[in-house]
């Protein structure tokens, strides 16, 4: 089978079909080009996607993700990351493998077509132009012939006329043996020509057309070739990234097998246990005997004798809210007084952990800067010791910065924990005494004192219950014996005592230490003999009699 015996007379055919072979492998091209533009706009979309989803830095959505139902999502965004690359890949290889290297092959096959094309034409110029010689001399040939029986005719035409002379007679024969020899000269001619003419033509059609159409052949059957590497490499581009693929789905599928609906559970209960007590129940009020009625939680009646005696003894708990939880209406407070306990505990933990580590950094800068300065010392030529002195000092005075306010933060964390002095102050703040030193409410429903989120939602209620509560502190103070000076203290900062049994300090103030620190991180201290309280020990520079065990500082 082949082109150049079975085709011989298809040129112009062969041409078209080879040009329509080109214009295929060129759809082709533009057909993987279209695919690899789809894979990158499809990976795009998809990191677009992922992106959109993943959690903000820093923020509350951030805080979401340690639920695993969260932290399964987020690792199906991060497997759909990956999952993008890998089209991204497959692009990448298409452009490569199959695009570049098509296009470049078919410039290749556009010159080496033209090149065979070429040939064929010149072969078909050429016995073209052996045709048209040899037509020119069988014309000639003919014409010769013709001319020559015309000559023999007339010669024996005047030779049988008696009344030609003899001249004219010569003179026909002449010229008719000039016209013989001519057409025996155009006769060996036209044979000669074709003679040449029929060995060209048999080269033409059984050797030049054979081998240049054998090359047309092959060169397209090479093209076929081609198309067919070129869409198996298609298929293995894509076979190649489906295990990574695979991985990307098994990831999303062991995410999805993590969840712990229980560990949720935990999680939340972590996040939003306030440490409240249930509210107990509410005692019935008797007012058909207004002299001899309970007294009530909801009833200011009460004597201050009668509260502090159910304190003492132990006053049954009706489990109200956290006393000194304050309506937040503006910025949250520094201590986070405004949390409930559980709340405001993982809130302080954090704040002495973010502290710790400041320190820490801050630590590790000023060794740092010691060894340099080491340095310098034993090798002046490479620096000025003293340049060292001016960061030294601002490195060391941020650290006493940090640990002064991480002091203040353990101390908040001590209270929220309950690692408060051993004081009376401590059963006041049990449920029990609240109950019955509550304010007066119009309406005594669980939903008049406390809303769904732990939180007052009767700022009258609070007012009210602070004063109470004060009056209440101050005369318990009243009742118990003066305690003596042992010392005293220097604020060395200022303390907003908002809770109760604390007081109030300006930094720099001075005041009468009455109770020393127990190991809990609080101080009981006096301003002017009538206002007492405590003060976190880190706050202030106490100072005691010599006859108290010599002087004590806490920073």
């Amino acid at each position: 089978m082949s082109w150049g015996t079975e085709l011989w007379d298809q040129f112009d055919n062969l041409e078209k079909h080879t040009q329509w072979g080109i214009d295929i492998l060129e759809k082709y091209i533009k057909f993987v080009k279209e695919r690899t533009e789809i894979e990158l706009s499809y990976a795009k979309q998809l990191r677009n996607l992922s992106k959109k989803y993943q959690p903000k830095k820093n923020s509350k959505e951030e805080e979401e993700y340690r639920y695993t139902a969260c932290k399964a999502f987020l690792s199906t965004l991060n497997e759909m990351n990956d999952y993008a690359g890998q089209h991204e890949v497959i692009s990448e290889n298409m452009t490569s493998q199959i695009t570049v290297e098509l296009a470049r092959y078919v410039q290749e096959l556009k010159q080496e077509r033209k090149s065979h094309f070429h040939d064929g034409r010149k072969a078909q110029q050429h016995i073209e132009t052996c045709w048209k010689q040899l037509e020119s001399s069988k014309r000639r040939f003919e014409r010769d012939c013709k001319e020559a029986d015309r000559a023999q005719q007339y010669f024996e035409k005047m030779d049988a006329d008696i009344n030609v002379t003899k001249a004219d007679v010569e003179k026909a024969r002449q010229q008719a043996q000039m016209r013989h020899q001519m057409a025996e000269d155009s006769k060996a001619d036209y044979s000669s020509i074709l003679q040449k003419f029929n060995h060209e033509q048999h080269e033409y059609y059984h050797t030049h057309i054979p081998n240049i159409f054998q090359k047309i052949q092959e060169m397209e059957e090479r093209r076929i070739v081609r198309i067919g590497e070129s869409v198996k490499t298609y298929a293995e581009l894509d076979r190649q990234v489906i295990p990574i693929i695979g991985k990307c789905l098994d990831g999303i599928v062991k995410a999805a097998e993590s969840i712990d609906p229980k560990n949720d559970s935990q999680l939340a209960i972590e996040a939003y246990k306030s440490g409240f007590e249930p509210p107990g129940d509410i005692e019935f009020e008797d007012y058909t005997q207004p002299m001899k009625r309970t007294v009530s939680d909801n009833s200011l009646s009460n004597s201050r004798g009668e509260g502090k005696s159910e304190l003492k003894f132990g006053g049954k708990s009706k489990g109200k809210l956290w006393p000194f939880i304050k309506k937040n209406k503006g910025a949250t407070p520094e201590d986070f007084s405004n949390l409930p306990p559980e709340q405001r505990r993982k809130k302080l933990q954090q704040k002495v952990d973010e502290l710790n580590k400041e320190i820490q950094k801050e630590m590790d800068q000023r060794d740092a800067i010691t060894k340099m300065k080491d340095v310098y010392l034993k090798n002046p030529q490479m620096g000025d010791p003293a340049s060292l002195d001016h960061k030294l000092a601002e490195v060391s005075q941020n650290i006493e910065k940090l640990r002064l306010e991480a002091q203040k933060f353990e101390a908040w964390l001590a209270e929220a924990e309950g690692r408060l002095p051993a004081r009376s102050e401590q059963a006041r703040r049990q449920s029990g005494m609240y109950d019955a030193q509550s304010p007066p409410a119009v309406n005594s429903c669980a939903q008049d004192r406390e809303s769904p989120d732990g939180s007052y939602t009767e700022e009258r209620s609070q007012e009210s219950e602070g004063k109470v509560l004060a009056a209440d502190f101050d005369d318990e103070f009243d009742d118990e014996e003066t305690l003596p000076a042992i010392g005293t203290c220097k604020a060395l900062y200022t303390f907003e005592g908002q809770n109760e049994g604390t007081i109030s300090v300006v930094e720099g103030e001075t005041l009468y230490v009455i109770e020393e620190d127990k190991g809990d991180g609080w101080t009981r201290i006096r301003r002017n003999g009538d206002e007492e309280g405590y003060v976190p020990t880190s706050y202030v520079e106490v100072y005691l009699d010599k006859n108290a065990k010599g002087a004590k500082t806490y920073i």
